[in-house]
C-alpha cells in the first residue's frame, strides 16, 4: 500500500544540499541534474542499486526459509525506505517507542510491531486510540511483567478494540524480557484476564546472547531461541487468532530462522531485522550472515559519507569536516576508502585522519568514508541524498529521502 512519503521543501535546513537547490521539494531532486559534486561536505548519502540488492538478497532469503519479514524502522525512520520495504512483501514494520509507532501509523502502515515494553500509560491510552479511528490497523507491543500488563489494562480497559500483546522472553544476561519461561506464563495468563488487551504471542531479541559469530556464541543464540518456542508451545491463545513468534536482530536472523521457521505451522514467524537494507562497511560487515552461511550473495554496504579536508597541520595528519554530527561512532570509527589512511578520533566537526606513509591529500580534497552502524549514521541527517554509483567519478544524484528524527 502506499505510504505518506514526507515530501519537503529543501533550505538551508537540509545540511549537505547546496544553496542553489533551495525550493526543490525532495520528490523533484532526481530530475534536477544534481552530482555529488554540487553537494556540500560532510554529506551522507545512499547507493541505490545496493539497497535494491539487499532488499532482493533478504526477501528471497526469508521467503526460501518461511519466515516473515517486519524490519525494524528505527534505522532510517525514512517512509520512503520503508515503503520500499513494504513493496517487497515486508509483513509489517517493526519499531521501538510509541512515539516511532505513531509516525508509522500516520504515514500508513497498517502492521505496527512495537518491539518494546510500552509504560508510559498516556502513550499507551493513545495507541488505543488510534486503533479505535482505523478498522485496518494493528499494533502489537510486547510486555516483560505483570506490572507492565497492569499499565496496559488501565490505559485500555474501554478500548473498542483491543491491543495485541507479546510476552516478551529474555534471559539472563540479555536486555529486557521475563527470565523465565514461567514468569513469561503468569504475564500470558495477565493478558488473557485484562480487558482490552489480546494474548497475540511471544517475541525477544537474541542479540545480547551472541556477541560474535563464535560457536559459543551461536549455541547461546540458539539456545536461547529454544526457550521461545518452549514458552510459545505452553501458551493457549484467543480462538482465531494465529499468533506472532518473533525474534531476530541484524546478526543472527539465520539462527532465528533455524529454530523458530519449524514451527511456522501454528504461528507467524516474524524477524525484525532492519539493518540489511542499508548494511554497513562494519559492524554488520563483521556480523551478517548473508553470504556463505546462508547461500546467498553478501549484502553491501548503501551508504558512504564524502568529507573534504580541512587542514594538513602535520604531512601524515589530515583533519576532515565530518565529525560526531555526522557519522557515526558508538560502534566503529569511520574507515577511510578513497585514500589510505585511519581515522583514529572525531571530534563534534573534526575526523583525525592518519595517512599512511604513501597516502597523499591536500585541502579541499573529498575522501570517502566507510559507515558503521546505520542506526547512528540516519539520526543525524533529515535529509538523506541516493547517488546511482559511489565508485564514479562524479556520482548523479537520483533522489532524496526525508527522515523522521
Amino acid at each position: 500500500m502506499p505510504l505518506q512519503i514526507p515530501d519537503p521543501a529543501l533550505g538551508s535546513w537540509t545540511k549537505g544540499f547546496p544553496a542553489h537547490a533551495a525550493g526543490l521539494v525532495l520528490s523533484e531532486v532526481g530530475g534536477a541534474g544534481l552530482r555529488l559534486s554540487d553537494l556540500v561536505t560532510p554529506v551522507l548519502t545512499v547507493h541505490e542499486a545496493a539497497l535494491a540488492h539487499n532488499e532482493a538478497t533478504v526477501f528471497g532469503w526469508a521467503r526460501d526459509q518461511g519466515v516473515l519479514l517486519a524490519p525494524h524502522g528505527k534505522t532510517t525512520m525514512a517512509p520512503a525506505l520503508w515503503q520500499r520495504l513494504l513493496d517487497a512483501g515486508a509483513w509489517g514494520i517493526s519499531v521501538a517507542t510509541p512515539w516511532q509507532a505513531e509516525v508509522a501509523v500516520h504515514a500508513g502502515v497498517s502492521t505496527v510491531l512495537i518491539a518494546n515494553a510500552v509504560t508510559d500509560r498516556a502513550a499507551a491510552s493513545h495507541l488505543g486510540d488510534l486503533l479505535a479511528a482505523d478498522d485496518g490497523l494493528r499494533i502489537l507491543c510486547w510486555a516483560d511483567s505483570v506490572d507492565t500488563v497492569e499499565i496496559l489494562a488501565a490505559a485500555l480497559t474501554d478500548a473498542p478494540r483491543p491491543l495485541d500483546v507479546l510476552v516478551e522472553l529474555g534471559g539472563a544476561g540479555g536486555r529486557t524480557g521475563a527470565r523465565t519461561i514461567d514468569q513469561g506464563e503468569r504475564i500470558a495468563a495477565a493478558i488473557t484476564a485484562a480487558p482490552g488487551l489480546r494474548l497475540a504471542g511471544v517475541a525477544g531479541y537474541e542479540g545480547p546472547f551472541g556477541p560474535d559469530r563464535s560457536d559459543a556464541s551461536v549455541a547461546a543464540v540458539d539456545a536461547y531461541l529454544e526457550t521461545l518456542v518452549a514458552l510459545h508451545a505452553r501458551l493457549a491463545y484467543p480462538e482465531g487468532l494465529r499468533p506472532v513468534l518473533s525474534a531476530g536482530g541484524s546478526s543472527f536472523p539465520d539462527r532465528a530462522a533455524a529454530v523458530l521457521a519449524p514451527h511456522g505451522g501454528d504461528a507467524n514467524v516474524v524477524l525484525r531485522s532492519g539493518a540489511f537494507q542499508i548494511h554497513d562497511d562494519g559492524f554488520y560487515t563483521r556480523m551478517s550472515p548473508f553470504g556463505p552461511l546462508t547461500g546467498t550473495e553478501p549484502l553491501r554496504s548503501a551508504m558512504h559519507a564524502w568529507s573534504r579536508v580541512v587542514s594538513q597541520p602535520e604531512p601524515s595528519l589530515a583533519l576532515l569536516d565530518a565529525g560526531r554530527r555526522d557519522v557515526p561512532f558508538d560502534i566503529d570509527l569511520p574507515t577511510p576508502q578513497s585514500v589510505a589512511g585511519t581515522i583514529t578520533a572525531l571530534n563534534d566537526q573534526h575526523a583525525f585522519l592518519r595517512l599512511d606513509p604513501a597516502a597523499s591529500v591536500a585541502p579541499g580534497d573529498v575522501v570517502r568514508l566507510g559507515l558503521s552502524h546505520p542506526c547512528t549514521a540516519f539520526d543525524k541527517w533529515r535529509v538523506v541524498a541516493i547517488i546511482d554509483d559511489p565508485d564514479a567519478a562524479d556520482p548523479r544524484v537520483i533522489g532524496a529521502v526525508a527522515t523522521c528524527f
